[in-house]
Formats: structure tokens, C-alpha cells, sequence
């Protein structure tokens, strides 16, 4: 299979013609995509089949597949308690024209239909079933164990990062290092979660990740809508109490504050008064010790 793109060059499948990508998908699953139901990203391509099941479809390059593989996906099809799509089967193979592996992963279908973007700027509809459900999950995911590290955004969460990541930001004087590392889904956002069954998917980047990652990811992406920012740290609040929770906090507030950060991105204030608060208190920690 080729891909009229050169080696190296970015890649965008939102515009880039992959209609040989999506004919050997087809053939090595058996199955035909529904072409009306395509959803196109960046990275990745997602469409309903002709059995009720969904296929998703990514490209990355073998720069970005870490030691454990990419096999996300799969891997969390073991874990219990937590509800997720059931997994089917796949298909993986590498590019013949440059350092690139595609992988297409056949799942149920989701219950419900995606909470909304991944930053929300007008509070769900969400019922008291659906916070316990996710709580639920939250916790069954992070009492279990595994030799996979998470890959937030494709990058390998280490101590390193963490400590970087909160320092290239934010002056501090405080200890970064971080207690528990439990299981995280990685990349929890609103676009990522449905309801009114709530479900959550898309797991390639699962693995080990501090305590309080997923929590904060979530706040992070609900702060447009105070109220519901709120109800997050309300639900989540041994993660955001905890040290590592508020370390996370400030991991979160980094990637909005950061360097990369858009004027006139809505969650900038809250996201600044929330680091103060958290530096304070970490501070305060700190001196209690």
C-alpha cells in the first residue's frame, strides 16, 4: 500500500486521499465502511461497517510507537470493570513508502453518541447515573495494574516530562516528583466519553500515568463551563485533593498556559487562578512537612 505523500512530510488525513488505506482495511477485515459515516481527524479515520461494529483507522509514525507497541486498544479490551466498546479484532501493518505504521481496530459500536468536542463550551445534560458510572470506571481502571506506560498526545509521560512540563511554565520551588502511578486512560476528554450510557474509548494511549491524570485531563477540558469544571473536581475530589492530583492540575494548566497558548482560548483565566491556588497549596504542603 502507498500513500501519495513523501517521506517526512505531515500528513493530514482530513484532506489526504487514503482510499487504498481504506480498501485494504475492507479486504483484511472482511467488511465494508459505510462511507456516510466516516469520521476524519488529523491521525486518524473512523466509520461505522456493514456488521454494526466501528472501525478506527490510524497512522503514526514508528518514532511515535514507544517499546510496548501501539496496541492500545486491544491491550484494554482485558481490563475489567470499566465500561468501553467491546474489541473485535485488527488489522496492522507498515507503510512501503516511509517510517509509518497504519493500524485499524474493529470494536462494538458506542452506546451512545460522544458527549461533545474535546473542550466543551456549553454545560451536557449529564444525570447523576452517568457520574457514578464514570466514577466507576475510573477507579476499577486505576486499581489495576500493568506494564504499559500512557502516551498523552503520543508522548511517553515520564517524571522527566512531568517536571519539565510544569517548570517550563510555572516559577516554582516545590517537589515535582510524583508518588503513584497508577493505570489512566490518557486522554479523557468530553470527546471521548458518551452518553447518555456513559462509555469510554479510544485507548491507544493508555497506561501508567500519575495519580490524578484523567482527572484533571477532564477538568481541563470542561473549564469553558465553570459549573461543569466544578462538578468534575467535586467527582474527582480525592484525585485533585491528593499530591499527585494537584501536580497533575498544574500539568493540565501547563498545556493551556503554556507557550502554545491561544489568546483567546476561553480557559486561560480559570486555568491561571487554579495554578495560583494549586502552587499556594503545594507551597503550603511543602512547609507542613
Amino acid at each position: 500500500m502507498t500513500i501519495s505523500v513523501s517521506t517526512g512530510q505531515a500528513v493530514d488525513l482530513r484532506v489526504q486521499p487514503i482510499d487504498e488505506v481504506l480498501d485494504r482495511v475492507e479486504r483484511s477485515l472482511q467488511l465494508r465502511l459505510l462511507p456516510d459515516t466516516a469520521v476524519r481527524k488529523r491521525r486518524s479515520v473512523g466509520a461505522r461497517t456493514n456488521r454494526d461494529t466501528w472501525v478506527r483507522i490510524e497512522r503514526r509514525l514508528l518514532a511515535k510507537i514507544p517499546d510496548q507497541g501501539w496496541n492500545g486498544t486491544e491491550c484494554a479490551a482485558h481490563l475489567e470493570g470499566i465500561a468501553q466498546p467491546d474489541w473485535h479484532g485488527c488489522v496492522v501493518w507498515r507503510d512501503s513508502d516511509g517510517p509509518v505504521m497504519w493500524r485499524a481496530d474493529e470494536t462494538a459500536l458506542l452506546p451512545g453518541a460522544p458527549v461533545g468536542a474535546a473542550v466543551l463550551n456549553a454545560a451536557p445534560a449529564l444525570p447523576d447515573e452517568w457520574w457514578e458510572a464514570l466514577n466507576a470506571s475510573l477507579d476499577a481502571l486505576a486499581a489495576q495494574d500493568t506494564r504499559r506506560i500512557a502516551t498523552p498526545d503520543t508522548v511517553t509521560i515520564t517524571q522527566s516530562l512531568v517536571t519539565e512540563t510544569i517548570r517550563g511554565v510555572f516559577s516554582t520551588d516545590f517537589e515535582t516528583t510524583v508518588e503513584r502511578w497508577v493505570p489512566a486512560h490518557a486522554d479523557l476528554n468530553w470527546a471521548n466519553t458518551t452518553a447518555p450510557p456513559f462509555s469510554l474509548f479510544d485507548w491507544e494511549d493508555w497506561g501508567k500515568a500519575p495519580l490524578g491524570l484523567d482527572s484533571a485531563s477532564l477538568w481541563a477540558s470542561s473549564l469553558a463551563v465553570p459549573a461543569l469544571a466544578d462538578r468534575v473536581r467535586h467527582e474527582r475530589r480525592s484525585d485533585f485533593e491528593s499530591r499527585d492530583g494537584k501536580l497533575m492540575t498544574l500539568f493540565a494548566c501547563s498545556k493551556i498556559l503554556g507557550p502554545y497558548a491561544h489568546p483567546e482560548d476561553p480557559r486561560l483565566t480559570l486555568a491561571r487562578r487554579m495554578a495560583e491556588q494549586v502552587i499556594e497549596e503545594l507551597h503550603d504542603r511543602g512547609r507542613t512537612r
